[in-house]
């Protein structure tokens, strides 16, 4: 975790995470671990995007298939370049339709992880997002018993 940057957690019933899940559960193109993120400034939702390629879709996910660690070797998968993870696709769907300085101080809501890898966390810092939040017990819910 990045210097200075911290997870925070809200209930899953929290009406932005339940926007989070809802963008999983629509955009998603990896139907075996759904991942969503919104976008959040000022109660607003200016963006919103899902985990996955049309790789995945086609061949699915050769981490997976090897049972890579998470976070680890994505270079092995076409499929699995960080640009695809949930939180950089809802960052550049908010940059569709709001600006920089619109989207400096928001928030982004990730449902369906437990964690924000290196790459996705240099995109929110250069997007100035002031917080993530996952949802409560995202470790235990998410991980699939992976230590």
């Amino acid at each position: 975790m990045p210097e200075g940057r911290t997870i925070l957690y809200v209930s899953e019933d929290n009406e932005f995470m339940e926007a989070a899940k809802k963008a999983a559960e629509e955009l998603s193109l990896d139907e075996k671990h759904r991942t969503g993120a919104v976008v959040v400034k000022s109660g607003k939702i200016l963006g919103a995007g899902a985990n996955g390629a049309k790789f995945h879709q086609i061949i699915g996910c050769v981490r997976k298939f090897i049972n890579a660690p998470t976070g680890e070797w994505y270079a092995i998968c076409p499929g699995c370049s960080p640009k695809e993870h949930a939180e950089q696709t809802a960052l550049r769907g908010s940059r569709k339709t709001h600006s920089v300085v619109e989207i400096e101080g928001s928030d982004l809501y990730l449902w369906g992880h437990w964690w924000c890898c290196e790459s996705c966390w240099k995109a929110m810092i250069d997007a100035n997002v002031k917080n993530v939040f996952l949802s409560e017990g995202a470790y235990e819910k998410f991980n699939g018993g992976r230590k």
